[in-house]
């Protein structure tokens, strides 16, 4: 160092090679000097019970160290509704569109499932009112006593009689699709009440029909009347099941619980000849 520094410990080297690092000997390669931000990236992180952990990752150890600071915003999921069962259940679409009154009414008949599944979620109340006014004009003749005194008293007494039954009807056909509806819905249904009474009315004004046109011309304790009252009487039952079963998606089992009630009242009142 004698030549390069004098007594005084100055450094009489040039300028250019005061500042000149010093070279490893030759044939030693020292190690790279790890960056101040790497050092601390090295360094073993301990981590508190529950925290996630980052293996090398500068960008989310950053992210967690900043996540909970002012400025900052932190990153979180959220659960989707449609994806957890009995969480939410989207409103029922309607199958198709509405079917006008001409098919409405033979496919109740023809095509009684694919019917009430498509009306399920459309009100049917000018067919069913209608339908089931018509048939109250009627049902009055197919009881023997009825038939009687309407046919002996006078026109003027007669069509009051035979419009306050009509009328009747039509009640007797809300209270009872209304009570169908409930049961149906404390049974688990999910339908509406609009589609469920109405195409009640319907189906016990039109499985009663042939019975009807029958008991017009033989009476009604004819036997073949009485036959035909108890076929159409089941097949009632049938279409009820159906219905409630593809309006408030119900197993057959409940649907039929739900309509039973209507059913022995229309056994009662109609088709027993009690009214």
């Amino acid at each position: 160092m004698a030549g390069f520094r004098n007594g005084r410990g100055r450094d009489n080297r040039p300028p250019q090679q005061q500042h000149r690092p010093q070279q490893a000997p030759y044939g030693y390669n020292a190690p790279p000097q790890a960056h101040p931000q790497q050092q601390w990236q090295q360094q073993p992180q301990q981590q508190p019970y529950g925290e996630p952990e980052y293996f090398g990752d500068p960008h989310a150890q950053h992210h967690a160290a900043t996540a909970n600071n002012p400025g900052h915003t932190q990153m979180f999921s959220v659960d989707d509704p449609y994806g957890q069962a009995g969480a939410y259940q989207a409103p029922p679409v309607p199958v198709g569109p509405r079917l006008p009154w001409k098919a409405l009414l033979s496919g109740i008949v023809l095509r009684p499932a694919d019917t009430f599944l498509r009306m399920r979620d459309h009100a049917v109340w000018g067919p069913a009112l209608i339908v089931t006014f018509l048939y109250g004009l009627l049902a009055i003749f197919g009881f023997d006593q009825a038939r009687e005194e309407v046919l002996n008293a006078t026109i003027s007494s007669t069509i009051p009689y035979v419009l306050m039954t009509g009328v009747g009807f039509v009640l007797a056909g809300l209270i009872l699709g209304a009570v169908t509806h409930t049961l149906a819905r404390q049974l688990g249904g999910d339908g509406a009440w609009q589609p469920t009474v109405g195409l009640s009315m319907l189906i016990m004004s039109l499985t009663d029909a042939p019975r009807l046109l029958f008991a017009l011309f033989l009476g009604g304790e004819n036997g073949l009347v009485q036959v035909i009252g108890w076929a159409t009487w089941l097949a009632a039952g049938a279409l009820f099941t159906l219905m409630i079963s593809r309006s408030h998606d119900l197993p057959w089992p409940k649907a039929l619980g739900a309509s039973a009630i209507q059913l022995v009242a229309l056994l009662s009142l109609i088709k027993l000849g009690t009214l």
